[in-house]
């Protein structure tokens, strides 16, 4: 998925500034966000004040939309680079296609990966006819600088390792959770997990004190350390935790992400994550001209352009917007 904002600004994420070493209680507020012609978005990542957990960068959740009458999702075309997005749905179906020749259909419950490294175009859509309903998260993942120049791939996973509980199912989407691990190819220590509760239910979900940890709420109400957390919302919870105390009001499906905090500063404009003003004016200008993105063949529009960057110098970690 893009971000189609046509008004982004370069931001500096990463780096410890922000990090918090110790357990915290931190409701994150969406932004809602316009995502082509029928869908919106609630953007928890990058937030004011909170803009990557461990790797995760970007976190947009949306829906549960009824698109029977609709279009549903349609993303054309756009480039990626430094980053892996990670697709994941709780109800609908997204058609992905990309500048390698992927054609994959993505359907709830199963791991859309793709790892964009040195560079990639893909679209997204829903398929027609389709669903009616469409619900799910897009997100995220800074590559590290070792490895985000690695060769662009796709990857899609349908049976993924759980976790359970009396009263929960985890669906581990990515990295490692309490010894269950995912096919999915990862490049920094890191967690994502599908969370599935059933009304009622109270438990204790093992964590690494080492990371920093969030929770999205997808569904349903729940307690995550006695916060109530509603769809569409996130908690910030920092690091050395050793557990989560979970309850269940009903029926509710919430996301774990987390990972080790990521050390290194990043520079994220548009859907580029570089090290330097000077990467991202790169790929600006190689979107722009038709080259090192390559092409998605098949869809049925024109590409997005990318936004111009404004004239304005990055401002140091911590003073950014």
């Amino acid at each position: 998925m893009s971000n189609l904002d046509r008004q982004a600004t370069p931001s500096v994420c990463g780096g410890r500034g922000f990090v918090v070493a110790e357990p915290v209680r931190e409701l994150l507020t969406p932004r809602r966000v316009p995502l082509g012609e029928s869908t919106e978005v609630r953007r928890l990542l990058p937030n004011l004040g909170r803009r990557m957990v461990g790797a995760w960068a970007f976190v947009d959740h949306y829906g549960p939309d009824d698109i029977a009458d609709e279009p549903g999702m349609q993303v054309p075309p756009h480039p990626h680079m430094g980053l892996q997005t990670v697709s994941w749905l709780h109800d609908g179906e997204v058609l992905h296609r990309d500048s390698l020749g992927s054609l994959q259909t993505v359907r709830p419950r199963e791991l859309g990966l793709m790892t964009s490294g040195r560079a990639i175009s893909h679209s997204e859509e829903s398929p027609k006819p389709h669903a009616r309903l469409l619900h799910g998260a897009q997100l995220w993942v800074a590559l590290p600088d070792e490895h985000r120049n690695v060769e662009p791939h796709f990857q899609h996973h349908t049976d993924l390792p759980t976790v359970t509980a009396p009263g929960l199912t985890a669906t581990v989407i990515l990295g490692e959770l309490d010894g269950a691990a995912s096919p999915g190819t990862a490049y920094t220590p890191i967690v994502g997990a599908d969370l599935t509760l059933t009304a009622g239910a109270e438990t204790r979900l093992p964590l690494d004190p080492d990371f920093e940890y969030a929770v999205l709420s997808m569904s349903g109400e729940a307690e995550v350390d006695g916060v109530p957390v509603l769809p569409g919302s996130m908690l910030y919870l920092g690091c050395g935790r050793t557990e989560l105390p979970l309850r269940a009001l009903s029926d509710a499906g919430l996301m774990l992400l987390g990972g080790e905090p990521f050390e290194e500063e990043i520079v994220m404009f548009w859907n580029w994550i570089g090290r330097s003003q000077a990467d991202i004016e790169r790929a600006r200008e190689d979107w722009m001209n038709g080259t090192r993105f390559g092409e998605v063949k098949g869809y049925d529009g024109d590409r997005l352009p990318a936004p111009a960057l404004p004239p304005v110098p990055l401002k140091s970690r911590g003073r950014v917007r």
